[in-house]
C-alpha cells in the first residue's frame, strides 16, 4: 500500500513525534538507579512520581483532544510537541521531590495533546482502508523510543550527568517543530482530501453527543483495561530486570530495547492482518475483533516471566506481551476511526486515554505501594494476563456490531 510522497513525509513527522513522546516520558525509569543513589529517591516515591504523571495527563485529556479538534491537525502537532519538549528540558533543572512532581505534572498534562493530534492526523489524510497501517506505524514510533531511551540516555547521563539527559532529548523536540512547520507549508497540505471533508480546521465539537454516544464508552473502557498494562510495563521493567535478574542501568539496556523492537513489529502486523481481512472482503466487525481476540490471547502466558531464570526467556515473553499489547492498540484505535464521526474523533480519543491513563496511575502507583511493603509484582502480572480478554468483552458488550460512522 503507497500513501505517496506528501502523506508519506507527514506520516514519518508524526511518527518522530511519537518517538519523541516516548523517549521523553521513559527518561526516568532509565534514569531510576542513578535517581535514587544521588537524590535518595525509594520505590515509594518512584511509584508517587509516575502516577503524578498519568494523573496529570488523564486529567489534560479532558480538554486535550477538545483542543485538538479546536486547533486542527496541522497547528495541534506543534503545539502538542512544543510544550511537552520545555517540559522536559525543565526536568533537568528539578532537585527536590517537589519539583520533580511539578515537571512531571507538566509533562504528562503537555503529552496528552500527542496521542489525539496524530489520531486526528491519519483521520484526516489516511482513507480508512489505509488508517490500520498508518496507525500501525504511528504505534511503531512509540516502541522506537522505548528502544532509544535504555540505549541511549544512560550513555548520555554516564558521560554528562543525569541532567544533560533531560536537555539533549527535550531540545530535538523544538527542532521538530521548526521541521513540521517548513513541510506544511507546502501548497499540498493547504487542504485536506476532499473525501474527508468533515474532519475540517476548528470543528464544533457537541460534548452532549459525545458523552451520550454508547460508541465512546466502548472504545473509552477498552482503553481502561488494555492501557495499563502498557504504562506498568514501560514505567517498571527497568526495576523489574534489576529486581528479578540483578542487571543494572548499563545491563538492561540492550534487553529493553529488544523487548520494544519486538512489539514495535506487534505493532505494524496487527494493523496489516486487519487492513489485509478488510481488503478480502471480511466485515469490518469480524476483521477487527478477529484481530483484538488473537492479541490478546498472546498475552495469556505473561506471568511466566516472574518463574524463569533467564532473563533473556523473560525478554521473549515481555516482547510477545507488548507485540500483542501493540497489535490491540492499533485496531482498537482504528475501529475507533471506523465507528466515530471525525469531526469528534480527537475529542473521543481524548476520553478514551483520559480513562487509560486513570487506569494507568492506579497500577502504577499499587505497583510501587506492593513493592515498598516487600511484595513481588505477582499481583500485577496476574492483571495483565487478563486485560485485554476484558477490554474485548466490554468492546463487544458496548458494540456487539461494529458499524462504519456516517
Amino acid at each position: 500500500m503507497r500513501f505517496g510522497l506528501h502523506r508519506t513525509l507527514l506520516l514519518a513527522l508524526v511518527m518522530l513525534a511519537g518517538i519523541l513522546n516516548y523517549t521523553d516520558r521513559q527518561i526516568i525509569a532509565v534514569l531510576k538507579p542513578m535517581l535514587e543513589e544521588q537524590l535518595g529517591w525509594s520505590d515509594a516515591d518512584y511509584g508517587f512520581l509516575v502516577a503524578a504523571f498519568q494523573f496529570a495527563a488523564a486529567v489534560a485529556f479532558i480538554f486535550a483532544g477538545w483542543l485538538i479538534d479546536r486547533l486542527g491537525w496541522r497547528v495541534g502537532n506543534p503545539v502538542a510537541v512544543g510544550s511537552w519538549s520545555m517540559a522536559a528540558i525543565v526536568h533537568g533543572m528539578a532537585t527536590t521531590m517537589r519539583e520533580f512532581t511539578a515537571v512531571r505534572v507538566a509533562l504528562g498534562a503537555t503529552e496528552a495533546l500527542g496521542t489525539p493530534a496524530a489520531i486526528k492526523t491519519v483521520a484526516v489524510w489516511f482513507q480508512a482502508r489505509e488508517r490500520s497501517l498508518a496507525l500501525g506505524f504511528v504505534n511503531a514510533a512509540g516502541n522506537i523510543g522505548a528502544i532509544i531511551a535504555p540505549l541511549v540516555v544512560p550513555v548520555i547521563a554516564l558521560a554528562y550527568g543525569w541532567r544533560a539527559a533531560f536537555y539533549i532529548m527535550g531540545g530535538l523536540g523544538l527542532v521538530w517543530v521548526l521541521a513540521w512547520w517548513a513541510l506544511t507549508r507546502s501548497p499540498y497540505f493547504q487542504n485536506p482530501p476532499p473525501t474527508q471533508a468533515t474532519a475540517v480546521e476548528g470543528a464544533r465539537v457537541p460534548w452532549r453527543t459525545v458523552l451520550s454516544d454508547r460508541r465512546t464508552w466502548a472504545f473509552a473502557g477498552a482503553k481502561v483495561f488494555s492501557d495499563q498494562v502498557w504504562w506498568f510495563l514501560l514505567f517498571w521493567m527497568p526495576d523489574l530486570f534489576i529486581r528479578v535478574f540483578g542487571l543494572d542501568m548499563r545491563g538492561f539496556g540492550v534487553p529493553l530495547a529488544t523487548i520494544y523492537a519486538i512489539a514495535a513489529i506487534g505493532s505494524l502486523a496487527g494493523g496489516y492482518f486487519s487492513g489485509h481481512l478488510l481488503a478480502r472482503g471480511v466485515g469490518l466487525n469480524r476483521a477487527r475483533k478477529l484481530t483484538l481476540l488473537v492479541c490478546a490471547l498472546l498475552v495469556l502466558p505473561v506471568p511466566l516471566v516472574l518463574m524463569v531464570e533467564n532473563y533473556w526467556l523473560a525478554v521473549a515473553l515481555l516482547g510477545l506481551t507488548l507485540a500483542a499489547h501493540q497489535g490491540f492498540s492499533v485496531n482498537l484505535f482504528a475501529t475507533a476511526t471506523d465507528i466515530i464521526p471525525q469531526r469528534r474523533i480527537a475529542t473521543v480519543i481524548s476520553i478514551g486515554a483520559l480513562c487509560g491513563n486513570l487506569a494507568g496511575m492506579f497500577i502504577l502507583q499499587l505497583a510501587g505501594w506492593v513493592l515498598a511493603a516487600g511484595g513481588t509484582y505477582a499481583p500485577m502480572f496476574a492483571l495483565v494476563s487478563v486485560s485485554y480478554l476484558l477490554a474485548l468483552g466490554w468492546l463487544h458488550l458496548l458494540q456487539p456490531v461494529l458499524r462504519p460512522a456516517d
